[in-house]
């Protein structure tokens, strides 16, 4: 698959917007992981996916596309990759959200705009507004905002 020069700033907005997501998918013990893949069992990860995602997301806005390999051999670390949707209003994006150690990361392969601009930049914004309208306020985005002049 060719690369868009716009598809970087997407999987960034995309990881920004579901880091504290892959954080609970990662306290899950990397075994489950292994055994649900390894067995097909695709909707034990979509519960734990969506278990992880309504903290932080309306519902149905993130979600497993039934999905993933785990690489787990004697000489590396282990590393699983989900297959993913995210749904906010007016755009769906497909990408794999790959789980480390200490770390995770996107790799966006297709954005379908329901009303698609000429202007990649423009489509980036409102990929960018729609995750934000999707996400739940949380105490902890709320307490990290400065607060309002009096």
């Amino acid at each position: 698959m060719i690369r868009q020069p716009h598809t970087a700033v997407r999987e960034m907005i995309v990881a920004k917007a579901i880091e504290e997501v892959a954080s609970e998918l990662r306290m899950v013990d990397i075994a489950d992981y292994v055994a649900y893949i390894r067995l097909e069992r695709f909707a034990a990860i979509a519960d734990i996916v969506d278990s992880a995602s309504e903290l932080f997301f309306m519902p149905g806005t993130l979600c497993f596309g039934h999905g993933g390999s785990a690489n787990v051999d004697w000489s590396g670390n282990p590393e699983i990759l989900l297959d993913m949707q995210l749904k906010p209003r007016g755009v769906t994006v497909y990408f794999t959200l790959k789980l480390a150690n200490l770390t995770a990361a996107v790799d966006v392969n297709y954005v379908a705009f329901e009303k698609s601009s000429d202007d990649p930049e423009e489509n980036s914004r409102f990929l960018e507004a729609a995750i934000a309208a999707s996400r739940l306020k949380t105490r902890r985005r709320e307490a990290s905002r400065p607060p309002a002049a009096a």
